[in-house]
């Protein structure tokens, strides 16, 4: 159970908060390129870490990432012009460039200094394969990117899911590899499955046993269970540091994705996707599970900064649920895992209240994010330490997935690692992988 104190640390997001600053040390993914396609194309709003925000694409072709309010006299930047390397402020035509220096004063005498005195609130950016990061930290050097494997990739894919709920509950439920066998898979048994497949090994034991590891990214844990008389099934996931979660889908080794549950605000989480694409990735024989309603997609994009990235099922329609498909072939009645997903965080409210939860062994890695959170974000306010990887890009390069060990190796996260760290392919691994056909 978390106190009070604690559960508002970690969901409150906003400057000078515990968990905003551990925030701002790192690179956080801020917008898709396609949201600013091209010179001078219309500028977005954006919220993180509490900030309202503007991205705008100059003439040059270099993305900015500026407050919203123009320090002449707050007016929003959204309406501005974006011209010739700029921002331009319709309210007195004040002009800021990515770095927010005003570049031109033209309601100012022109003999006066003044524009050398005011500056926008800007943030540094980076741009790589259609997504703009950008860091809202304090060093004038920025740390470099996280070396995530996906992101770094030239043909990844990128996609983003707005949710009305704070991060930490997105994040949890990510972290949290025993609901598949319920809420996705609930409806299946495990003698309807192929042996020795991912899904067989999954709701054969539903139950599993946890391990959890700190590394230099985060944390490793693995979920295990008995696969056949001598051998035992592990799933090994990563959390990497601060907001990063690599689900166990498929093989050891084999599959490159991240999710990224980035915080928009108190009350509100952005979920990055990023995978490249597995030419050995099967569809599994839970694929029913994995189907989408006729309706998925987005809402058009409304106004204000909360407006876009909103899902057609939503809790205003009860994610499209579906009783008589919950009674006849479906666990939950509702189509399309990641919706089943947002059902169920944003079912516990804008902020969950932990201080009532009861946490069971298959929480092991929840408790263990908050207590890896909560001790970095003290360490940096009380002692200025630097937190974990920031400065450390190469160890964000693992991998997650499942494997079949013996039972005489009691712990398959060490015995896994160089599978996690790509050091060898599955097909190489001297340990026997799962059947070929293994993984959704």
């Amino acid at each position: 159970m978390l106190s009070k104190q604690d559960n508002d640390a970690l969901t409150q997001v906003g400057p000078g908060t515990l968990m905003g600053e551990l925030m701002r040390q790192y690179w956080i993914p801020a917008l898709m390129t396609a949201e600013v396609p091209q010179p001078d194309s219309p500028p977005v709003r954006l919220r993180l870490l509490g900030e309202d925000l503007i991205g705008f694409r100059t003439t040059s072709g270099r993305v900015g990432i500026i407050r919203n309010a123009c320090p002449h006299r707050g007016a929003s930047l959204f309406f501005g012009r974006n011209e010739e390397d700029g921002l331009r402020c319709v309210y007195h035509g004040w002009k800021f460039d990515v770095t927010g220096a005003c570049v031109d004063m033209p309601s100012e005498p022109a003999e006066s200094n003044f524009k050398t005195k005011v500056r926008a609130r800007a943030y540094p950016t980076e741009e790589r394969n259609g997504i703009v990061w950008t860091y809202m930290g304090p060093r004038e050097a920025s740390p470099p990117l996280p070396g995530l494997e996906a992101p770094n990739s030239e043909n990844c894919t990128v996609g983003k899911f707005l949710r009305d709920c704070s991060w930490l509950q997105g994040f949890e439920g990510d972290l949290d590899t025993t609901h598949i066998g319920f809420l996705h898979f609930g409806a299946y048994r495990a003698e309807d499955m192929e042996p020795g497949t991912m899904d067989y090994y999954a709701l054969k034991r539903r139950d599993p046993k946890m391990m959890v590891t700190d590394t230099a990214w985060g944390a490793s844990y693995g979920s295990y269970r008995p696969a056949e008389e001598d051998s035992t099934y592990w799933r090994v996931a990563q959390y990497l540091y601060p907001f990063y979660a690599m689900p166990p889908v498929g093989i050891l080794g084999q599959r490159i994705g991240v999710l990224a549950i980035v915080p928009v605000d108190d009350t509100h989480m952005m979920r990055w996707q990023i995978s490249v694409p597995n030419p050995w990735a099967t569809t599994g024989a839970i694929k029913p599970a994995y189907e989408l309603h006729p309706e998925y997609g987005y809402l058009p994009a409304e106004s204000g900064f909360l407006g876009a990235w909103r899902m057609k099922q939503n809790r205003s329609n009860d994610y499209l649920l579906d009783r008589d498909f919950q009674t006849n072939g479906s666990y939950t009645g509702i189509k399309g895992i990641g919706i089943q997903d947002e059902a169920v965080t944003e079912s516990m409210g804008p902020i969950m209240d932990r201080t009532r939860e009861h946490l069971g062994t298959s929480d092991l890695m929840v408790i263990r994010l908050r207590h890896l959170l909560l001790q970095a974000a003290r360490r940096l306010r009380d002692h200025g330490e630097t937190p974990p990887a920031v400065d450390t890009p190469d160890v964000y390069a693992v991998r997650s997935g499942g494997w079949v060990l013996p039972n005489s190796i009691p712990d398959g996260i060490e015995a896994t690692l160089d599978l996690q760290q790509g050091r060898v392919t599955p097909r190489d691994f001297e340990l026997a992988p799962l059947v070929e056909n293994h993984g959704v």
